[in-house]
């Protein structure tokens, strides 16, 4: 068996064009570091509807040049099977370890196999990419990002003509023509032929940024705003001087990208520790609010002032963002459907049906979010909005900060705050608050056990709250096709269980619902939602055994 990795290995060594990867694998082979390369050949990188997403190293369960050129040749034989050959397929990047190469690598394949290439011209948002494909009239578009990844991360998403991200039974199919792809050496890469786009794409966007605010509206909220150490600071800060507001403070050490994001353990504005710097900026410069993008800038996050905090900053969740921007959006006059993943909070639905509007409810991610009928507003809880879905078909935190900052400025006029939205919504509606049981692990099986567990031995009640009902996703709903997830509604509550389609966790999704009778009932709630959320959270981890 160490012969055949050892062979396994050296034939994987005799075809990698990258020698920073191919030093690494030979020093493992010199070594005899067998365990390393049996992980590192344990089977494939599997692609996915979240496209690829690993580790940077060598070997197919890594992240590397040869696994980046697989897969463009897998999509190009698909994108020639259904038709599209000499069709046009973007490629954007960020400014991760390798994105450039990837980037450039995809461009070749593509070019090679008889399909147009177009890369953008330098490390740009993900969002940029969604608009360009529909804006150029492309047959796909690639980005080449791992989002809020750790550093060590890159990653492959494709996109389809329509300009959303794959969904079955495309990303199966593209999937077998990757498999099917022979010898790296049968695989054309010329070393020239593609177009690499210039600014006007970018000035495109920026142009298309303006559509999602009202024709005169107050511009006058005054911003923190940090990138995380990505590509979101030139686009974001050009997105606020073409639109009127106020210049974003920029956090300083996380303004520009650094593919090592030194100051942060997790580059995810989520992540405990992720914005201190954002705070202490604020606190010294005094702004309405703070923004942050992740990497490549796909998400929004907002603090707001809060005198009740610790430092004097909170965090709005994303559910909380998603319910002020759609009840920014009626108060415009916004028509069409509303949607949110099931993940996602269940105000949106009641915020949508007392303004009259359709409401629709997905399985997980933009890529089924932005395939809905009429779809005006979509939201995730993990900060991503959807808020100008003729011209972005995905998550964009450009845009989504644009709309923050004129809803903040609207209020501001009118001596009010974000917070006092909130309650406003909390009144109408019932305070629904969420807080979510996420489980990092190095072992896959324990996902798998918790998943099991849970099925076999399902709670019947959580935090005192009885189980009303228990649904398997992996069936399917009427209204949904199947997933792997679990769904428990309980008296005034609900849970959804899921593993993450792209990060080794375990997600469980928290939701309580409140009764309000009046203004000096708030804090009375808020506690009861805050005692309530955390009994769950931890009952539901006794039940998952995590």
């Amino acid at each position: 068996m160490q012969h055949d990795l050892i062979a396994q290995a050296r034939t994987w060594l005799a075809e990698d064009p990258d020698p920073e990867t191919r030093d690494e694998l030979a020093a493992l082979i010199e070594t005899g570091a067998t365990q390393e390369l049996a992980v590192r050949f344990a089977g494939t990188l599997q692609f996915g509807t979240a496209g690829l997403r690993g580790e940077l190293g060598a070997g197919p369960m890594r992240m590397n040049r040869s696994v980046v050129i697989r897969a463009a040749a897998g999509l190009a034989a698909y994108l020639k099977a259904q038709g599209q050959d000499g069709g046009l397929v973007v490629i954007g990047y960020d400014a991760r370890y390798k994105s450039a190469d990837f980037a450039r690598d995809t461009a070749a394949v593509m070019t090679g196999a008889g399909l147009r290439a177009a890369v953008l011209p330098r490390p740009l948002p993900t969002p940029v990419l969604a608009y360009a494909i529909r804006h150029l009239g492309a047959v796909a578009g690639v980005e080449v990002t791992a989002s809020h990844n750790p550093p060590r991360d890159n990653g492959y998403k494709v996109y389809l003509g329509d300009g959303s991200q794959i969904v079955p039974p495309a990303d199966g199919e593209i999937a077998a023509a990757i498999a099917a792809v022979g010898p790296l050496a049968d695989v054309v890469r010329p070393e020239d032929g593609w177009e690499v786009l210039g600014e006007d794409v970018l000035d495109a966007y920026l142009a298309r940024t303006d559509a999602v605010l009202s024709a005169g509206s107050p511009r006058t909220a005054r911003t923190v705003y940090t990138a995380m150490h990505g590509v979101g600071a030139s686009v974001l800060t050009a997105a606020f001087e073409r639109a009127g507001f106020p210049a974003p403070v920029l956090v300083a050490e996380q303004a520009e990208p650094d593919p090592a994001f030194p100051t942060v353990a997790f580059p995810n504005p989520e992540e405990p520790g992720a914005m201190d710097l954002a705070f202490a900026t604020a606190r010294r410069a005094a702004p309405d609010l703070i923004i942050a993008n992740d990497p490549d800038a796909d998400r929004c996050a907002v603090a707001v002032p809060d005198g009740a905090a610790d430092g004097g900053w909170r965090m709005l969740r994303g559910d909380e963002v998603g319910a002020l921007l759609a009840a920014h959006l009626v108060e415009r006059g916004a028509s069409g459907v509303f949607a949110e993943s099931i993940v996602s909070s269940s105000l949106l639905g009641r915020i949508a049906e007392k303004a009259g509007l359709g409401y629709e409810e997905t399985l997980t991610g933009f890529k089924w979010i932005a395939r809905v009928d009429g779809l005006r507003y979509g939201y995730e809880e993990a900060l991503g909005y959807c808020v100008d879905p003729e011209g972005v078909r995905d998550k964009d935190g450009i845009t989504a900060a644009l709309l923050v900052a004129e809803l903040a400025s609207v209020l501001k006029e009118r001596g009010r705050t974000l917070l006092d939205l909130l309650d406003d919504l909390a009144l109408a509606h019932g305070l629904h608050a969420t807080d979510q049981l996420s489980v990092r692990v190095e072992d896959l099986t324990v996902i798998a056990d918790a998943m099991a567990r849970l099925r076999e031995q399902p709670p019947t009640a959580l935090a005192g709250l009885a189980v009303t009902s228990a649904e398997d996703l992996t069936r399917g709903t009427d209204r949904l096709p199947p997933t792997d997830g679990l769904r428990y509604h309980l008296e005034g509550a609900r849970v959804i269980v899921r593993p993450s389609g792209t990060e080794p966790k375990l997600k469980c999704y928290l939701e309580v619902v409140v009764p309000v009778a009046d203004a000096a009932g708030l804090p009375a709630a808020r506690a009861r939602g805050a005692e309530l959320l955390a009994a769950i959270k931890r009952d539901l981890a006794a039940a998952a055994g995590i």
